[in-house]
Order: structure tokens, then C-alpha cells, then sequence
């Protein structure tokens, strides 16, 4: 069987649906995790939904795929635009790697117009909500078939 893809949330994500609506929906991340479950399922990828609060152990898991995983889609959150860590495991998972944000952060304050995050990722998706990792796992499934190709 084919590796998983990665699919990893960072802090506050655990309470989409209850925190600030009218930025991050009514999904919660439970619904996230379902379409995000069904998409790869089309696609005939699979993946491995975890979500946590701590820096460390979203680092831990980065490392964790370089052996586990195809590839990472990546919500990190606060730590985006903060964690150091975060960019240097991801430049060491030496994975393909897909940015995901709920909100659009071009339009949010200046502190979260800048993501360390991104200098380690293929794309950055951000605005469409859910939708978002959705269109990641689309991403990914035509970066691994050309890398398959040679």
C-alpha cells in the first residue's frame, strides 16, 4: 500500500466551528477531516488527519513522515507565522509539502501575512475555506503521479 499523505493541523484548530466563524466557518474539523478522507479516497490516495496544540509534537510528526508519508498538507496555524522549527523540520522531511489556511491571511493583520511555513512548501492555499485541503490533496496526487513518471 502507498504511503499516507500527512495531513496535519496546528493550534486552535481543534475548535473550528466555535472559534471566530466568520473567519474560520462553521466546519469543524471533524467536517474537515471527512471531505478531506472522501477527496483522498477519490483521488485513491489515503491519509493521516492529526491535529495538536503543541509545536513539539507537530515537529515530531514532520519528522515522522519524512519516513511514513508521501507527502504533507499543512495547517500550522499561529505557529506559521512564528515557528523556526516547524520550517527546518519540514526542509529536513524533504517531502512535497502543501500550505493550507482556512482564512485568507492577505487580508487578515500584517503579523499573518508572513509564514515560515511557506518557504518549505510546493504552494500555499488560503481563503477557500475547507475547500482548501481538498484542493491540497488534488495538488499532491498530480505531484506524486509526475514524480511516479520520472
Amino acid at each position: 500500500m502507498a504511503k499516507p499523505i500527512f495531513v496535519l493541523n496546528g493550534p486552535n484548530l481543534n475548535m473550528l466551528g466555535l472559534r471566530e466563524p466568520a473567519i474560520y466557518g462553521t466546519d469543524t474539523l471533524e467536517d474537515v477531516r471527512k471531505r478531506a478522507e472522501a477527496r483522498a479516497a477519490a483521488l485513491g490516495l489515503s491519509i493521516d488527519f492529526r491535529q495538536s496544540n503543541s509545536e513539539g509534537e507537530l515537529v515530531t510528526w514532520i519528522q515522522e513522515a519524512r519516513d511514513n508519508a508521501a507527502a504533507i498538507i499543512l495547517n500550522a496555524g499561529a505557529y506559521s507565522h512564528t515557528s523556526i522549527a516547524i520550517l527546518d523540520a519540514l526542509q529536513a522531511a524533504e517531502l512535497p509539502v502543501i500550505e493550507v489556511h482556512l482564512s485568507n491571511l492577505f487580508r487578515r493583520e500584517q503579523f499573518r501575512q508572513h509564514s515560515y511555513v511557506t518557504l518549505a512548501a510546493k504552494g500555499l492555499i488560503c481563503g477557500l475555506g475547507a475547500k482548501g485541503y481538498e484542493l491540497a490533496l488534488e495538488a499532491l496526487a498530480d505531484l506524486l503521479a509526475q514524480a511516479r513518471r520520472g
